[in-house]
């Protein structure tokens, strides 16, 4: 089986921040794009680790989990069958698994 961790702060920015490749080096869009998808698309398990940046925001965070649906097509349960979302603050998992399963929604309308 093979496995992929990507921890943002290490392997990313630990001032990610941003919806698209315009907003800055560190966006959502060039997360999803560059490191998320590949992650997901080439591994059976992804470990995503939020812990050590400065802070997530909203729209970093929807950019980049919830384009997975929208922009790449993905459904959420294979999402959820690949991805753990390790993360001291709940906060931010929980913002994650809701734009997933808001892109989710907006897909079958």
């Amino acid at each position: 089986m093979s496995n992929k961790v990507i921890c943002i702060a290490k392997n990313y920015s630990d001032t990610p921040a941003g919806r698209y490749y315009s907003d800055g080096s560190f966006s959502g869009e060039r997360f999803r794009e560059e490191f998320l998808y590949p992650a997901l698309k080439d591994n059976e398990h992804v470990e995503i680790n939020l812990d050590g940046t400065l802070g997530l925001g909203s729209s970093f965070l929807e950019e980049a989990f919830g384009g997975l649906i929208r922009e790449k097509g993905m459904c959420l349960d294979d999402i959820k069958m690949k991805l753990e979302i390790i993360s001291q603050r709940a906060v931010y998992k929980n913002r994650i698994w809701e734009y997933l399963e808001e892109a989710q929604l907006e897909k079958d309308r």
